[in-house]
């Protein structure tokens, strides 16, 4: 029975490219948690100015959904770069997309305070370029 056998290089891009999808699922469920904390209902994307006014927890909502959208918007842009980087230079191709995914999960956690001031700091390099 003929066994694939995948190397390194290959290892190296699938998992960058698999972490990436385990932090879209992750923030999937997050968005899942806050929708139901805060009562939106299905198919409304977003809370309205008023729902977010009477509860915090509309405004978590809105903050976490705008996290995983924004991130899903980046994705054809990092896959595609991810693949074509990959074919000269895997090794860099695989990390840089498994770091981009890490910093995706920074992201997520400092916007779902509902501060934007907390969104992700310590990589917000064009801020510091302006101060």
């Amino acid at each position: 029975m003929p066994v694939a056998t995948l190397s390194a290089r290959t290892v190296a891009v699938a998992s960058g490219i698999l972490f990436t999808e385990w932090v879209l699922q992750w923030q999937a469920i997050v968005v899942s948690r806050h929708r139901k904390r805060a009562g939106i209902k299905y198919p409304q994307l977003y809370a309205e100015k008023a729902e977010m006014d009477k509860s915090r927890d509309a405004l978590l909502f809105n903050c976490v959904q705008r996290a995983h959208q924004n991130t899903l918007e980046n994705m054809p842009f990092i896959l595609s770069t991810t693949l074509l980087t990959s074919m000269n230079y895997p090794y860099y191709a695989g990390y840089s997309c498994g770091f981009w995914a890490f910093t995706r999960v920074l992201y997520t956690l400092g916007y779902i305070t509902g501060e934007p001031a907390k969104v992700c700091p310590q990589f917000d390099l064009q801020g510091q370029a302006t101060d």
